[in-house]
């Protein structure tokens, strides 16, 4: 669980120097909570994909929405 910017940089160095990941999925919250680190990564880095998914309380979208989001994004239908 990552709470603070420090704990994200650390973790996406981790991923960014791991050739086996290839997907992040980080939820919406945390994407809101840090927009210009999130943004920085999606514009400058081809890998890992960075995919903003609902937190466990929801966002008020369609139970489908996470499944048609992957499948809008990198054509992986769930």
């Amino acid at each position: 669980v990552i709470h603070s910017m420090k704990h994200l940089k650390e973790q996406l160095d981790y991923a960014f120097s791991n050739p086996n990941i290839g997907i992040i999925l980080i939820t919406e919250k945390l994407g809101k909570q840090f927009p210009d680190m999130i943004k920085d990564v999606k514009l400058h880095r081809r890998f890992p994909l960075i995919v903003e998914i609902p937190d466990r309380h929801g966002t008020g979208r369609s139970k489908e929405f996470v499944s048609e989001y992957v499948s809008q994004a990198i054509g992986l239908k769930l």
